[in-house]
C-alpha cells in the first residue's frame, strides 16, 4: 500500500497552544509554510474551512502559485454554493495547478459554525444533500453531453461544463465525517475517509465499517483511510512527554484569556467526530503506546486534537501499526506550526516512509 502525508496550512500561524500572530491573512507565513511542508516532503496540504477564516479555495490559489508540486486538499462544505458552480471552481484549480487539487468534503462540523453561514438544516438532511451534491459534482467532471438532474435539493438543467478536471476520471475526494449518516455517504463517494486519531482498535472497527458500506457499491477496494494526528517529537521520550505538557500548560493559559471572547454557541452539537474524542479522552489521558487525548479533553474534541508523543523512532513505529491496520494517508500537523512541519519533514516521515519499505521488502522475501 502506498503512503501519503498531508500537512496543514493556514491563512496565519497559531494554534491551541500558541496565539495567532500577524495579520489575519499572513501571505509570507503561508508562503514559507506551504514551501517548508513542499521540501519536507508532504505530498498535500489541507486548506481547512471556517467561517472566521480566509476562503479556502483562495488561499489554495495561492498556494499552487508559489508551489511545484505540493498537492492541495481544499477543504469544503457543501450546501454553500450550487454545485456546478464547485464543480467548475475545482476543475479550473486542477489545471493551474496541473493536476494538484483535491476536494476535502465537509458536512459535519459543530453546528454554530454552519449558522454562522446560514445553515440551519440538522445532520441527516445535510449528509442526504452532501449526497446529491457530490452526485452533481461527479456529472459535471465527467459527463460528455448536457444533463439534467431534479433532486430533493438541487434542480438543474442542460449542464454541460467544458472545463474538466486535468485528473481523471475526477477531482480526488476526501470525506470527512464520523456519524452513520457520514459513513453511508462516503462508502458511495469517497476515495480517501479521513478519520481523527483514535486508538488502533477503534480505527480497525471504523475502516471495517466503512469498507462494509462501501461494499455495497463494490468499493471496498477502492476506498482508502486517513488519519490525522497532532505529533509531539523529542530526542527523548522524556522531552517529548515534557514538551506535551508545556504544550498543555500553554493551550489552558490561552483559553484562559480567550474566556468571554469566543463564540461557543451549539459548539460540537452535531459533530459526533468530537463527541468519540471528548469520551476517548475521559477514559485515560493515553492510549496504546502514545495516543495523548489531553488537548482533546480540553478543547472539548475540536477538530484534529490528539497526539503521538515519543521521539520520532517511537512515533514512526507508532504510525506503523496505524498503516497495518489499513491507514495509508496521514494527516500531521503541530502546535508549533513552521517548527514542526521542518521537523517531521527532517526526523518521521523519512522513518515512517523507511518502516514500510522494510517491511515490505522483508515480506516479498518471506513470499519468494
Amino acid at each position: 500500500m502506498s503512503l501519503e502525508f498531508i500537512g496543514l496550512i493556514g491563512p496565519q500561524e497559531g494554534s491551541e497552544s500558541q496565539a495567532a500572530r500577524g495579520p489575519a491573512v499572513d501571505i509570507e507565513f503561508i508562503k514559507a509554510f506551504a514551501q517548508a511542508q513542499e521540501y519536507g516532503g508532504f505530498d498535500k496540504a489541507l486548506l481547512a474551512v471556517n467561517t472566521s477564516a480566509a476562503d479556502s479555495m483562495i488561499l489554495a490559489s495561492y498556494v499552487a502559485a508559489v508551489t511545484d508540486k505540493l498537492g492541495l486538499l481544499v477543504a469544503h462544505r457543501p450546501g454553500f454554493q450550487a454545485p456546478t458552480f464547485a464543480a467548475r471552481q475545482f476543475a479550473t484549480l486542477d489545471h493551474l495547478s496541473r493536476g494538484r487539487a483535491s476536494i476535502n468534503v465537509i458536512t459535519g462540523g459543530d453546528s454554530g459554525d454552519l449558522q454562522r453561514d446560514g445553515d440551519f438544516l440538522d445532520k441527516d438532511a445535510r449528509y442526504a444533500r452532501t449526497e446529491e451534491y457530490l452526485d452533481i459534482l461527479r456529472k459535471v467532471w465527467t459527463s460528455t453531453e448536457p444533463f439534467d438532474h431534479q433532486g430533493e435539493h438541487y434542480r438543474i438543467e442542460d449542464n454541460l461544463t467544458l472545463v474538466k478536471p486535468v485528473q481523471k476520471p475526477h477531482v480526488p475526494v476526501y470525506f470527512s465525517g464520523a456519524s452513520d449518516a457520514a459513513v453511508e455517504v462516503a462508502a458511495k463517494h469517497a476515495d480517501v475517509y479521513m478519520m481523527w486519531g483514535e486508538p488502533l482498535e477503534q480505527v480497525r472497527e471504523r475502516i471495517a465499517k466503512v469498507r462494509k458500506a462501501a461494499a455495497k457499491y463494490g468499493r471496498e477496494k477502492h476506498i482508502r483511510f486517513s488519519l490525522s494526528l497532532r505529533p509531539i517529537l523529542g530526542a527523548t521520550e522524556d522531552e517529548a512527554w515534557a514538551r506535551a505538557e508545556r504544550i498543555l500548560a500553554d493551550a489552558r493559559e490561552l483559553i484562559h484569556l480567550r474566556q468571554g471572547k469566543r463564540r461557543d454557541k451549539n459548539f460540537g452539537t452535531s459533530n459526533s467526530g468530537s463527541s468519540r474524542l471528548v469520551e476517548l479522552a475521559s477514559q485515560r489521558k493515553v492510549h496504546d503506546k502514545r495516543l495523548w487525548t489531553e488537548i482533546a479533553a480540553l478543547s472539548g474534541g475540536a477538530g484534529n486534537s490528539t497526539s503521538l508523543v515519543g521521539t520520532p523512532d517511537q512515533v514512526a513505529d507508532a504510525a506503523l501499526d496505524y498503516y497495518n491496520a489499513g491507514i495509508t494517508t496521514f494527516l500531521f500537523r503541530g502546535f508549533e506550526q513552521l517548527r514542526d512541519a521542518a521537523e517531521y519533514g527532517q526526523d518521521l516521515l523519512p522513518r515512517i516512509r523507511a518502516l514500510v519499505e522494510q517491511q515490505g521488502s522483508a515480506k516479498k522475501v518471506q513470499n519468494a
